[in-house]
């Protein structure tokens, strides 16, 4: 068995050179698409050689067995076994502390790397240095495309995306601006910031503004990270040539109070930070609203006895919601 708190380091497979990118990977309890993701890194590896990879895996606390399964099929790679679930932004802190590669490949464990994408966003970082941060494509597990290119949230976008407006107001113009609706995902764009399933970042934009915001547990960290990497004169790039299959909200599907929970306090911390604290109380208070006024419309289902199994468990992850007054 694998010890919480154990580290084996390892030098890049293959050479006593420092790699060109260090893969982090942060998992938790996701073994068997985490098995897949690392095997897309080694693939990636065989096939082309170069970049250099060195991976580390920091696991959360995982209890499915993920940290012995990648003790035993990835020797190559460092393992940091967390004794409890830090959260996301610590836990890559923890690996952006031990990397030593030139770029910092942030890889969900619900990614699979397609073919050379790593070396090709690692070649278009090479070549344009007033980039600081790049993703590629991210597709569905069907291959159609997925959307990652984001503008950064407007006060009105905040009070109508992911929340119970968006039901009614699906195709919204705050919402068709916030996703970058207007750009061609068939295109290299310069964006205010992506979806964070896989992120390239260059080493020293790292040095130059630091590692991800620790108060966010999880969700908007890569948000706030690309505020800080574009206030520092980075750009931010999407490419549309490197793809990565990502498989949507895994992890979080996992427990899905607190998913609301660290989502919806990580947007009321993010908008405070742009727009000042006011507006995150504000939005705070907003966001509790909606949550009275999902659990009161689940409640009047219930008791018309409209699939009442599905409405007591969404009514239990509202009250849920409700008591924890959106503070992950």
């Amino acid at each position: 068995m694998v010890q919480p708190g154990h580290v084996r380091q390892t030098d890049a497979p293959g050479t006593l050179e420092p790699p060109d990118v260090t893969v982090i990977v942060v998992n938790w309890n996701v073994r068997e698409l985490l098995q897949r993701c690392l095997e897309s890194v080694k693939t990636h590896t065989r096939r082309y050689g170069h970049p250099r990879l060195h991976t580390i895996v920091i696991d959360n606390a995982s209890s499915d067995g993920s940290a012995e399964m990648v003790r035993s099929r990835f020797p190559e790679a460092t393992l940091v076994i967390n004794l409890d679930n830090v959260g996301f932004g610590r836990a890559v802190n923890q690996a952006i502390a031990m990397a030593t590669g030139r770029y910092c490949l942030l890889l969900n464990p619900d990614a699979e790397v397609l073919d050379s994408a790593i070396a090709a966003m690692t070649a278009y970082l090479d070549n344009h240095s007033e980039v600081g941060l790049v993703g590629p494509q991210l597709l569905n597990p069907d291959r159609t495309a997925q959307s990652s290119l984001r503008r950064f949230p407007t006060r009105r976008t905040a009070f109508v995306e992911s929340t119970v407006l968006q039901r009614y107001l699906p195709r919204a113009r705050v919402l068709q601006r916030y996703y970058c609706e207007d750009l061609a995902p068939n295109q290299v764009h310069e964006v205010d910031w992506l979806v964070g399933a896989c992120l390239l970042v260059r080493r020293a934009t790292i040095q130059e503004v630091g590692g991800l915001d620790e108060t966010f547990f999880m969700y908007s960290e890569e948000m706030e990270w690309c505020h800080r990497i574009k206030r520092a004169g980075w750009k931010v790039v999407y490419l549309p040539v490197p793809q990565v299959v990502h498989h949507h909200g895994q992890s979080s599907d996992q427990d899905v109070a607190a998913r609301h929970i660290h989502f919806q306090d990580s947007k009321c911390k993010v908008i405070a930070m742009m727009y000042g604290r006011w507006m995150g109380a504000l939005l705070r208070v907003f966001l509790l609203g909606t949550y009275v006024f999902q659990l009161i419309e689940e409640c009047v289902k219930l008791a018309l006895g409209h699939k009442r199994q599905m409405r007591r468990q969404r009514v239990g992850v509202l009250w849920q919601v409700l008591r924890s007054g959106l503070r992950g």
